[in-house]
């Protein structure tokens, strides 16, 4: 494949991630499928942008950045990365964490479910055979795994992993939801994305990954963004009733 035209690209969300950026963006374009990056930058004091600017001089037509005016939650960094997908027109669009804790050498894998396989939808799931995280406290493991059970419990979604956060979803999905209407910031926001894709009809399937606790860095999860998913989620399923799904547009 040409290194200079790509039909995937990976969102990366960033805020404080110095530590972790270059290697990241190294590690995916080691890969022999030439992924194309889009950093989503929400105005890191560490200087995380300066970094990504430096190697855009090496990479210059794979590495993409739009810079945003301070932290304004997951859930919007990934809307306008889709947006700027779309517009650049990606068959393949990918969210991953800039920490590790998502392997990049899974992103083939995804790619392969839907590229090959005919899925609409891949996701790199921590629970679809056991629990697949290490160096999690135990506690973190429980609050996750019975999050999803929860979230399994609600919604009658036939997915192990809702919350995950590395996904790859076909280009058909992010034009059929309407991107605008998605109202959840946080951890709810991967559970939103989900759901609403499974109720516009596609095709969704879990790759089993293991997820590695970030080492570098520092978590971002904390409880009014897991209390948005335990409520929100009530929220996703009572409106399902009364809201009309579009359906698929390729």
């Amino acid at each position: 494949m040409n290194m200079q035209t790509s039909d995937s690209i990976v969102i990366i969300p960033t805020y404080n991630e110095r530590e972790n950026i270059e290697n990241i963006i190294r590690a995916v374009f080691s890969l022999e499928h030439g992924f194309h990056i889009l950093i989503i930058e929400d105005g890191s004091p560490d200087g995380t942008a300066a970094i990504v600017k430096t190697l855009q001089q090496e990479f210059p037509e794979r590495l993409f950045m739009v810079e945003r005016k301070g932290k304004l939650g997951l859930g919007t960094a990934y809307i306008a990365g889709f947006k700027w997908a779309l517009q650049h027109e990606y068959e393949y669009i990918f969210e991953m964490d800039a920490d590790f804790s998502h392997n990049p050498k899974d992103l083939p894998r995804l790619y392969k479910a839907c590229a090959e396989e005919g899925s609409d939808v891949a996701i790199g799931s921590r629970y679809v055979s056991g629990v697949n995280v290490v160096n999690w406290p135990m506690g973190r493991v429980l609050m996750s795994y019975f999050a999803s059970k929860y979230v399994r419990l609600i919604t009658g979604l036939p997915i192990h992993d809702t919350t995950a956060g590395f996904v790859c979803y076909r280009r058909r999905v992010l034009k059929t939801i309407d991107l605008d209407g998605i109202r959840f910031k946080g951890y709810a926001f991967q559970i939103e994305m989900k759901f609403t894709a499974y109720k516009c009809g596609f095709k969704v399937k879990e790759v089993p990954v293991i997820f590695i606790n970030r080492e570098l860095g520092t978590s971002k999860m904390n409880s009014s963004i897991f209390g948005e998913a335990v409520f929100g989620v009530i929220r996703l399923k009572w409106n399902s009733w009364f809201h009309k799904y579009p359906t698929i547009n390729n």
